[in-house]
């Protein structure tokens, strides 16, 4: 069997695994984008700039979409890279079974990794489609790329977290990484406002999240406002942190689980 085939054979345990629990899941994929989109695009929307409801041009609504999608993209990959990675190593062992078969550790690892993106992808579609039923699209091919470039952004989260996740003994580790990291991340990498209004002082912290990368990727398409240099740059950092958190998982999951 070849590396890809053995890679989907650990990839169909989790998807087995998913036919489960998908309603619950689905349910909130589409109530939260619902949930954040009106209370936070349309009704807080309305007093944003002096009342205007209007951000760079657009309504906030229509700001506001792209940046959530990167932004739940990146959530849903550090929900599914997180303690499944660790529970599947200490507590149910589900790795140590899958290396009981020809599969190696980098078989275990890409199969998760293609699971976590079949998430994201289903994730960033619902909400792309909520965006679309809410009227907050200004074309389908910039929504079209949004959604590829939030899929981007959510793998690009996966693997490093994948990698961290590999390497813990507890689960302590996911709170801290959850208030200090994402949640800073998610509020001033410019999914809410434009990161030129932080202080000049401190908009160069917003500059080196992925996050940032990720929204202002999104955001361009969505909007029709990207530049190819700029798409270029996002998409390249983004790829980077993929394949660098990658090989980083690599090493991490031989280290723990070879014996």
């Amino acid at each position: 069997m070849t590396a890809t085939g053995r890679a989907l054979r650990a990839a169909e345990y989790w998807m087995t695994s998913y036919r489960r629990t998908w309603r619950g899941t689905a349910v909130s994929s589409v109530i939260t984008p619902v949930l954040f989109l009106t209370a936070m695009g349309i009704g807080l929307g309305n007093y944003v700039h002096g009342g205007t409801g209007r951000v760079d041009g657009v309504r906030y609504a229509v700001f506001l979409a792209p940046g959530l999608l990167a932004a739940w993209a990146m959530q849903t990959a550090l929900g599914e890279t997180t303690w499944p990675v660790m529970g599947a190593i200490k507590w149910h062992r589900t790795y140590h079974g899958m290396l009981a078969t020809p599969l190696t550790t980098d078989d275990v690892m890409i199969g998760h990794q293609l699971f976590v993106a079949f998430r994201v992808v289903v994730v960033s579609v619902t909400f792309a489609g909520v965006m679309a039923a809410l009227g907050l699209v200004l074309s389908v091919g910039g929504l079209v790329l949004a959604v590829l470039g939030a899929v981007l952004m959510g793998m690009a989260s996966a693997a490093p977290i994948a990698a961290f996740a590999a390497t813990r003994e507890n689960d302590r580790g996911f709170s801290l990484l959850y208030r200090f990291v994402m949640i800073p991340m998610f509020l001033f990498s410019g999914t809410f406002f434009p990161v030129t209004q932080l202080p000049t002082s401190i908009r160069w912290l917003a500059y080196l999240t992925p996050l940032w990368h990720g929204v202002a990727l999104c955001r361009g398409f969505a909007l029709g406002t990207a530049s190819a240099a700029g798409a270029l740059l996002h998409t390249a950092v983004l790829l980077a942190l993929l394949g660098g958190g990658l090989l980083i998982a690599s090493r991490n999951y031989r280290r723990r689980l070879q014996w």
